[in-house]
């Protein structure tokens, strides 16, 4: 299956250029661009893509804004476009609120072609694109913070024990096949078992899961 992509910055050459090397892969097609957060929502609801590329700092609307309004506003979360966010730099002072705007990852401005392709894949199959730096200023952000700030930690009632543990390593960043070898498991398993957690907690991917988790005190910095 082709992936769907739509890209939103207000640079031109970052959208030329991306498109560019977007197109040029065999199963990535870029169906539509936009200058800023309010064009990118309409150009989403238009062409329903499977990935936005979504630059957070933009006039009218910010990337932020924009994926708020994007992923709160669709009615299934699973079918709902994945979103990366495009920055300049690494630690971006807005790496925490996209993450709980529902933002599926990051992806530096400066990418390679390699990378850039790969992220979009990424993402798009259900994945988090969370680099090590951005993972430690997650957590970081979190042990600022303090307590947790979700209120539904009763929905953690829903989960059996096995999907409790995955979501708790999840969190704490292995991937699938690191706790399937933690837990002495077929990786199959795992991602059958993530499945559900992500079906019963109304969250889109991995990205969410790993935010709520610490939201919710499951686990926390340092664990």
């Amino acid at each position: 299956m082709t992936v769907r992509v739509v890209i939103v910055d207000d640079q031109g050459m970052v959208r030329t250029g991306f498109g560019v090397l977007l197109n040029a892969q065999p199963d990535i097609e870029v169906v539509g661009e936009a200058v800023n957060g309010e064009e990118g929502l309409r150009r989403v609801a238009e062409l329903r893509p499977d990935v936005v590329l979504m630059d957070v700092r933009m006039p009218v609307m910010d990337g932020l804004e924009a994926t708020r309004r994007l992923l709160a506003g669709a009615a299934d979360p699973g079918a709902a476009p994945k979103v990366l966010m495009l920055t300049t730099f690494d630690l971006d002072d807005y790496v925490y609120e996209a993450l709980r705007a529902g933002a599926s990852g990051f992806l530096l401005k400066d990418a390679s072609a390699a990378e850039l392709a790969d992220a979009v894949r990424v993402v798009a199959a259900g994945d988090a694109l969370l680099s090590p730096s951005i993972t430690r200023r997650l957590i970081s952000e979190f042990s600022r913070l303090g307590a947790p700030r979700a209120p539904s930690r009763k929905r953690l009632d829903e989960l059996t024990e096995r999907e409790t543990e995955v979501l708790a390593l999840v969190a704490r960043g292995l991937s699938n096949g690191e706790i399937a070898a933690e837990l002495v498991v077929a990786e199959q398993t795992v991602k059958t078992h993530f499945g559900r957690i992500l079906m019963k907690l109304g969250l889109r991917d991995r990205a969410q899961a790993i935010v709520y988790a610490y939201e919710v005190g499951l686990v926390r910095p340092g664990d």
